[in-house]
């Protein structure tokens, strides 16, 4: 499975952005995908993942400005970002959880791309 994400940029505090993450076919099925983000210095966190019932979750901080969702066919995966903050500012990278075995999950992931928020 690749992952190829795209729609980073450079915004003002307060302006959106959507990320988009094209996933080629899977030999396995997926469990969940999500939105991964890597600030300079810091810990790669979650922000948001869906899985495939279409639960989702978020991280506290993107909570009520971010919203994940895919398209009807599943295989492009979004992050509505709005209210941008200049904390937001990190390479943002998409992934994909696919159960290869029974109770085995392999997370693959796409090449990030860049948010940066000015204030």
């Amino acid at each position: 499975v690749q992952l190829q994400a795209s729609g980073g940029g450079s915004v003002q505090a307060g302006g959106s952005l959507r990320l988009s993450c094209m996933r080629s076919r899977s030999p396995f099925p997926i469990n969940a995908m999500g939105w991964y983000r890597q600030a300079p210095g810091e810990q790669r966190e979650l922000v948001a993942s869906i899985t495939s019932r279409g639960e989702k979750s978020y991280a506290d901080s993107v909570k009520g400005r971010f919203t994940i969702f895919r398209d009807n066919g599943g295989n492009t995966l979004y992050l509505q970002m709005n209210s941008l903050k200049p904390e937001d500012t990190a390479v943002y990278y998409c992934s994909a959880d696919l159960a290869i075995v029974t109770g085995a999950v392999r997370t693959v992931w796409g090449q990030g791309t860049q948010v940066t928020v000015s204030s």
